[in-house]
């Protein structure tokens, strides 16, 4: 009789959880339903948004506002200072001329909680009745990643990146930097936390080249990334964490993008720059006024909202091609001088110059290979062992340039014809003398840096056979790639939203959101949610950053790497 008093006690326990649950999740559907109606009865009259910059943190910005804002597209504005959208997720080019992309945006699925979320409402171009979330992850289903060549020696022999190389006194040395406060980072760099030996273990090249790291990064960076990426940590030999899209970026991301905003009338103004904003007077931090490029000045009602990006790290990038080296940058970043032009006049707008003005240290350069015919990749193939869209990063370590080439699912550009193929790679020093051509990698020709990577693979004897189908290499310099990895205090970027800031928000990859990692399309994409849903008071969630390095079984598997 006592069991089944105990039965029935916990039958009923479980019944009021259940019960208890089930209201919770009424009461959550019926809160949801309300804020949809509060905002959905809004009327915001002539309100403008302007937003400066053409890049994905603007543009899903603009999505946000009709989406979740009920904010009519008409009144939305964005202004760029290029002939093109799309910002750091580019890619473009003929087959006649070549194709070129200045770098590839690397997802993943696990940590990219609001990219995901809000490309689920954004339709394919491609595939009817399916979002771009659906579209990318489908093809990478059916295109997963495993390199079998992710280190390459000098010698053409293929490393067993398995095992990371950490001894003792890097593996107190890693522990001790997830362990140690970001306050206690400011301007820390990798280097200077780090014996000699950390840089010359397979986990650092693997890293370095994975995530365009720098010894003279910050510390408070890398420290993040381990926290964030902890799930890559384990398989960072074959980069199986790593998401492609089924084309290049500005082809999967932007271009469907860019047509739910314009179906929604928004409103786009390129190859116009904004060089300065006015403030009213007094503590707060309202904008009155742009002040463009060409003289003119838009003037802002008080209802008004803009949203700027402070930092673009594509900016004053520029390409050669065969014959001719990527010409030396020339003009100033526009992000970083209308940045600096702002943080003059109102505090709490951050501080540009630990990211801007050191382009010896903040440059690498890519290059872009198109070939009649797939010979080249055929001869990749056999290498690696890697089908084209499978290996992601081939990092030949001993290379002066530290070079590391991609080869894509072909095609890889919507206009690419089928007897076109291409693979993409870059190198990090390019201060840095070739070790076949003579030269710093930046003074060289799109020739003279295949020539390169063809000695580094070995193949130098058959250069005449292999040159005979390139199309053309086009180089890639860009001063400011690595910027948002500066060594830097923590003051100096600034909130998405300032305080004190009535209308005024900043989105970029120098921006600061607390956990989240930099150099990556959720950090864009998650403060251009954080912008909207402040500045128009959205009560809704904003995916926090998911707590990987929390969860025992991750962290079992992450110290057992590091033993590997």
């Amino acid at each position: 009789m006592k069991k089944r008093h105990i039965g029935l006690a916990a039958a009923g326990a479980l019944g009021a959880a259940y019960l208890a649950k089930k209201v919770s999740a009424e009461k959550k559907v019926e809160k949801v339903a309300e804020i949809e109606e509060e905002i959905n009865s809004r009327y915001y009259g002539d309100k403008q948004v302007y937003l400066i910059g053409g890049g994905i943190a603007t543009m899903a910005a603009a999505a946000y506002l009709i989406r979740d804002a009920n904010f009519c597209g008409k009144n939305i504005h964005v202004i760029e200072g290029m002939k093109i959208l799309g910002g750091s997720n580019d890619g473009i080019g003929t087959n006649e001329k070549g194709f070129v992309a200045r770098g590839g945006r690397m997802l993943n699925e696990e940590t990219y909680e609001n990219f995901w979320e809000l490309f689920s409402s954004i339709p394919s171009l491609e595939w009817p009745d399916h979002s771009v979330t659906d579209e990318i992850l489908n093809f990478d289903h059916l295109h997963p990643t495993h390199a079998q060549a992710r280190l390459v020696t000098k010698d053409q022999e293929i490393l067993d990146a398995h095992t990371m190389g950490f001894d003792n006194e890097d593996r107190l040395a890693m522990t001790k930097l997830l362990a140690a406060s970001e306050d206690s980072l400011d301007g820390v760099t990798i280097e200077e936390w780090f014996g000699p030996h950390f840089f010359e273990t397979n986990f650092w090249y693997m890293w370095q080249t994975t995530f365009a790291f720098q010894k003279w990064s910050s510390a408070f960076e890398l420290r993040r990334y381990m926290n964030r990426m902890i799930l890559e940590f384990s398989r960072i030999d074959t980069l199986e964490g790593v998401t492609r899209t089924p084309l290049n970026q500005y082809d999967s991301v932007i271009l469907p993008l860019k047509s739910f905003l314009e179906k929604h009338g928004v409103d786009f103004t390129l190859n116009e720059d904004v060089v300065d904003l006015e403030f009213k007077p007094g503590s707060e931090i309202t904008v009155t006024a742009l002040k463009l490029g060409n003289g003119e000045t838009i003037e802002l009602n008080e209802e008004d909202v803009v949203i700027m990006t402070n930092g673009t790290m594509t900016d004053s990038s520029t390409e050669g091609d065969w014959s001719t080296p990527a010409p030396e940058v020339t003009e100033e970043s526009r992000s970083a001088r209308l940045w600096r032009n702002i943080a003059k006049k109102k505090a709490g707008l951050g501080n540009p110059e630990p990211f801007f003005g050191h382009e010896a240290e903040t440059n690498w350069e890519s290059f872009t290979v198109t070939c009649r015919g797939d010979k080249l990749l055929k001869r990749i193939e056999e290498f690696s062992g890697n089908i084209p869209g499978s290996g992601a990063l081939m990092t030949l370590k001993d290379s002066s340039w530290l070079m590391s080439t991609v080869v894509a699912a072909q095609p890889h550009f919507k206009n690419q014809d089928p007897d076109t193929t291409i693979f993409w790679g870059y190198g990090i020093y390019t201060d840095k003398v070739g070790d076949y051509v003579k030269k710093p990698m930046r003074d060289c020709t799109g020739e003279e840096i295949l020539y390169e990577w063809i000695c580094q693979m070995g193949w130098q004897a058959d250069w005449d056979e292999i040159v005979k189908d390139v199309v053309n290499v086009i180089p890639a310099y860009m001063p400011y790639i690595d910027a948002q990895f500066q060594p830097r205090k923590m003051t100096d970027r600034p909130q998405v939203v300032p305080e004190n800031s009535t209308n005024f928000a900043m989105v970029s990859q120098f921006v600061e959101i607390p956990k989240d990692m930099v150099f990556t399309e959720e950090y864009s994409v998650r403060a251009a949610r954080i912008a909207v849903y402040t500045l128009f008071d959205i009560n809704k969630e904003i995916i926090p950053v998911t707590p990987y390095n929390r969860d025992p079984k991750v962290l079992a598997k992450a110290a057992q790497t590091m033993f590997r």
